[in-house]
């Protein structure tokens, strides 16, 4: 019997997958394993924002400077690479993977996200990107604003305090630093769910999953299913 898998590897038209959701309901994870499934592209928003974020850092700029951030932003080539292990994030040449995950450049990329010219360019480049199908990408406003007509839309969400815990356990953090990193966590939620420029919410066509009691393998077995029907369709 052909599976999900077999029907969307196989299938000469490739889909747009748009994963949406806060931080720690399992995006990325979810994305990556998906995308290396099917043979897809895994496209990261969030990389691409953290990249930026970086170089601001880098550059001493102002988190609230929107025309410098979106002049540094246009003079800056941002590359997401697959590669065995999960993508590989470059900045202007630069492998920059690992340095993007650490704690400074995730609540720098918060604050940079917010300003609209900035978003606008990042959409942008984001529909460049994943224009051609065959790609799985994954973010906050992936369904409701860089890809509204996305083959499918999923918004995977969880309990904020299992989200937390996720988080901490990626991470490997206890003690005092955990009680800061969940504090940061909620206070991105709330940044996300009430700025003014493509909030954080499920397009009114998305998929709801709620991860909270799901393993990722359940989640995966999921959206793995939803993409077969999509090509069934």
């Amino acid at each position: 019997m052909t599976g999900p898998s077999d029907l969307l590897q196989n299938s000469s038209r490739k889909l747009i997958i748009a994963i949406d959701g806060p931080a720690g309901a399992g995006k990325s994870t979810i994305a990556s394993r998906l995308a290396r499934k099917l043979g897809y592209v895994n496209l990261e928003s969030g990389a691409m924002y953290r990249a930026l974020a970086l170089k601001a850092i880098e550059q001493d700029l102002s988190f609230d400077d929107e025309a410098a951030l979106l002049q540094l932003a246009q003079k800056s080539r941002i590359q997401i690479e697959p590669a065995l292990d999960g993508n590989r994030t470059l900045m202007n040449g630069h492998d920059v993977t690992a340095r993007i995950r650490e704690r400074d450049v995730t609540e720098a990329a918060s604050r940079v996200s917010v300003h609209p010219q900035v978003r606008a360019w990042m959409v942008a480049r984001q529909r460049e990107m994943g224009a051609g199908g065959g790609v799985v990408m994954e973010g906050r406003d992936i369904g409701t604003k860089v890809f509204p007509d996305a083959d499918l839309k999923i918004f995977l969400d969880a309990d904020p305090v299992v989200r937390e815990q996720r988080r901490m356990q990626q991470q490997n953090i206890k003690g005092e630093v955990a009680a800061n990193v969940a504090a940061d966590l909620r206070e991105r939620d709330h940044r996300d769910r009430t700025r003014a420029v493509s909030p954080l919410k499920a397009a009114d066509d998305a998929v709801l999953i709620d991860s909270t009691a799901l393993s990722e393998a359940e989640v995966l077995q999921k959206v793995e299913a939803l993409a077969g029907e999509r090509l069934r369709e």
